[in-house]
């Protein structure tokens, strides 16, 4: 495919951690790209040759500039739920396909299945873009592998001990890059439309192992302790105490059975998805001592 030969994909969320690494995806592909953003200094932290438009998710008429010519849209949700129906609309008088990065909240597992309020809105959002008769295609990844370098690195990088509730939770942590491949190749190639897809890492981990696998990239152990519920939310004061809950929640229902596991990331790409280990691996600087 040459530059020339298809529309522009518009990316929304476009400097966070999926949407940056989708647009090189789609750089790599030959596809045209352009990418939202709120403030037009993001042009500098992107690729020369994205085409990089200012709008905002909450005033859905700034998007029409980024939208007019564009032929698909990688939707990221990042604004309160009050302009979700009105943007969709106009994504449909737009574009002729969307790929919407949500959540797993269909799942059959208990972890999936605790009281979310961003589930909520993932839903709803699902159920515009359904009744418009956009082409769509949904994508669910589960818990990202990068949460640890909020969650962990920062201990790690001291050498304290990690600190962290219910260890023995299993989770199947996914690597970014996969599921930017994933909605990358769901955007710009046919036979994916009407697709559904919960994305995960290929093995289910508790937390503590998780931690473990760090401390062999790095070579060193690192001693994992137990932390109770109510000191994670002192801890975690600032942070949204419906977040909290909702982790705590998923956790707690998590211990004791093995994570959802899936092989879409295989099935799409044709490559096996990147174990934590790897993660780890190419992430390593960011846990070593002194590095930031």
């Amino acid at each position: 495919m040459s530059e020339t030969d298809s529309p522009p994909v518009l990316v929304t969320g476009a400097t966070g951690r999926v949407g940056r690494v989708v647009i090189d995806q789609l750089l790599d592909a030959g596809v045209p790209v352009r990418a939202l953003a709120h403030r037009s200094e993001a042009a500098a932290t992107l690729p020369a040759k994205v085409e990089v438009l200012t709008g905002d998710l909450t005033v859905p008429e700034s998007l029409d500039p980024a939208l007019n010519g564009a032929g698909a849209v990688f939707l990221v949700w990042t604004a309160p739920p009050q302009s979700a129906a009105e943007v969709v609309a106009r994504l449909a008088a737009h574009v002729r396909r969307v790929v919407f990065l949500s959540s797993p909240h269909q799942t059959p597992h208990p972890f999936f299945q605790q009281p979310n309020p961003m589930a909520v809105l993932h839903a709803d959002i699902e159920r515009l873009i359904a009744a418009t008769g956009l082409e769509s295609t949904i994508i669910r990844p589960g818990m990202l592998a990068s949460n640890s370098l909020a969650w962990w690195a920062p201990a790690i990088r001291a050498g304290e001990v990690v600190r962290w509730p219910y260890g023995a939770a299993e989770t199947a942590p996914v690597d970014d890059r996969d599921v930017a491949a994933v909605a990358a190749r769901t955007l710009y190639q046919d036979g994916y439309i009407g697709g559904d897809y919960v994305l995960t890492g290929p093995e289910s981990l508790t937390q503590a192992a998780q931690v473990g696998v760090i401390g062999d990239v790095l070579g060193r152990q690192i001693a994992f302790e137990e932390m109770t519920p109510d000191e994670f939310r002192r801890l975690s004061e600032g942070a949204p105490s419906s977040v909290v809950g909702m982790l705590l929640a998923a956790w707690s229902a998590a211990v004791g059975q093995p994570a959802y596991v899936t092989t879409a990331v295989a099935d799409i790409l044709g490559t096996a998805p990147r174990t934590l280990h790897q993660w780890a691996a190419d992430h390593a600087s960011a846990f070593a001592k002194d590095s930031y």
